[in-house]
């Protein structure tokens, strides 16, 4: 074997044992399966990720017509009362006594009486009455007068 040749065979090997190292290091690099860390769990339970909620885009509408308001300020209000005591309540305490629908709450009767006698409410009491309606008693602000506004209604 000739010296030269020898020599120029193990600088060849030498070469290709660096080449092979910074291959193999990048392909370590580039690896899908690298050790992922632990997330550390502060609860017992498990709790399902929040994934993304797309907002529905339907073809045609679930339902053939959107459903109307069944209470409007009219239905809301049946009748004022006109008993002795209610007229006691509108002469002593500036409050008036109204039947309304059993599925009102007292906001929506706040809302129909402002609405359709145009006076400010101070607070509304409701109560159900043995025959099954709904009673309001509507009190009203200082600056409005029951007495008056039972005229124009036209219970007095």
């Amino acid at each position: 074997m000739n010296p030269t040749t020898a020599y120029k065979n193990s600088e060849i090997s030498i070469y290709s044992n660096k080449i092979k190292t910074k291959v193999a290091k990048f392909v370590k690099s580039r690896t899908t399966f690298k050790k992922k860390a632990k997330k550390i769990r502060t609860k017992v339970t498990f709790h399902r990720p929040k994934t993304l909620k797309k907002d529905g885009n339907p073809k045609y509408p679930r339902i053939s017509a959107p459903p109307r308001n069944k209470l409007d300020h009219y239905q809301i209000l049946k009748y004022p009362l006109t008993t002795e005591s209610a007229m006691k309540k509108i002469e002593d305490n500036n409050t008036m006594v109204f039947i309304v629908d059993i599925r009102t709450d007292k906001k929506k009767i706040k809302d129909a009486v402002k609405k359709m006698y145009d006076i400010q409410i101070k607070k509304v009491n409701t109560l159900i009455r043995p025959d099954g309606t709904k009673k309001a008693y509507v009190r009203l602000t200082p600056d409005y007068d029951a007495l008056d506004v039972a005229n124009k209604i036209g219970i007095i």
